[in-house]
């Protein structure tokens, strides 16, 4: 059986959507699946052993120039590449109107979707031959697992998902392996950071124990960031600017991980390493770490500044 699997961003969402692939791939058997995600995470389906084929779209980046000959010479190269193949079903995890217009809708197959009650854009399932009814109220990776069992007609295992990838880096695993700590500082929207001060204290705390701090970064903003946590400490290293796969390799070797709210901290759950995410205003009820040793740290107030590193520290010694 060829399943198509659209899900294209964020990189929390796709990291979402990988438990779902190992649950179709223990229950139907010789099942192999193509995997329409954008640009700038098709590493992560690459990771999964049931995943056949990645097919990279850019729509984010069409979507600045749509109407320019180079980008209208892209979006035809992409339907032809993803024409190539006659699907058994196609499975829209997206749930979005681009998506299901610009993807699902020309692929060749049985379009399987949400419902309109079930879907944060309803108009989307018009373009679904089936449609799937999915409770909102279930954190975003059991939504998904659900939506898959339905469309491919097997029973949801009642064990947690299991997202297979940490298999993929275990064989490069650093060799100051578990001899560290990943503090993930990053990320896109204020409201999400933890204040620098709050950091480095608990670098701070962190230093009589020996254990090293790695600092990861992406844009020149955080690298920024990054430099100005790790003064004046010799156990915090800024790390250079890593791909998406080096990254991986780094959190699979660390001893635990303190993150905010950010796709890397997903990521960090799908590498099945401890980690301790800092929440202000989101739910992680929905969309908090899933998986083995996750933990959250939430804000009474909904703001981050009142998260105390010493509060972090207490549950950061479980690890240590």
């Amino acid at each position: 059986m060829h399943v198509l699997v659209v899900k294209t961003s964020s990189m929390g969402d796709v990291l979402h959507t990988l438990p779902a692939l190992t649950d179709a791939a223990n229950c139907v058997p010789n099942i192999t699946f193509d995997w329409v995600v954008e640009e700038n995470f098709t590493q992560i389906p690459s990771w999964h052993f049931a995943v056949d084929k990645v097919i990279p779209v850019a729509i984010r980046r069409w979507r600045k120039n749509w109407f320019s000959k180079a980008i209208r010479q892209e979006r035809h190269d992409f339907i032809n590449n993803l024409q190539q193949q006659q699907y058994d079903a196609i499975i829209d995890a997206q749930g979005l109107i681009k998506s299901a217009l610009f993807i699902t809708r020309k692929a060749q197959g049985i379009k399987h979707g949400l419902d309109r009650k079930s879907i944060k854009e309803p108009i989307a399932s018009w373009f679904y031959d089936i449609k799937h009814n999915i409770p909102k109220q279930m954190h975003a990776i059991e939504r998904i697992r659900l939506l898959f069992a339905q469309t491919l007609q097997y029973n949801l295992p009642n064990s947690i998902g299991d997202y297979a990838i940490a298999r993929h880096f275990l064989s490069s695993l650093p060799s100051d392996n578990q001899k560290y700590l990943v503090f993930l500082h990053a990320t896109t929207r204020d409201e999400k950071h933890w204040t620098e001060d709050a950091w480095r204290q608990l670098i701070k705390l962190i230093e009589p124990t020996g254990l090293k701090v790695k600092l990861p970064w992406g844009a020149s903003h955080e690298q920024q960031r990054a430099i100005r946590l790790a003064q004046g400490f010799n156990h915090v290293e800024v790390l250079p600017k890593l791909s998406l796969n080096d990254i991986a390799t780094v959190i699979v070797g660390a001893k635990a991980v303190v993150s905010v709210d950010t796709g890397l901290s997903h990521l960090t759950a799908a590498l099945d390493r401890p980690n301790i995410t800092l929440f202000g205003k989101t739910d992680p009820m929905l969309i908090g770490g899933y998986g083995k040793n996750q933990y959250s740290i939430i804000s009474p107030d909904k703001i981050m500044k009142t998260i105390s590193a010493n509060q972090v520290y207490q549950k950061l010694s479980d690890f240590l």
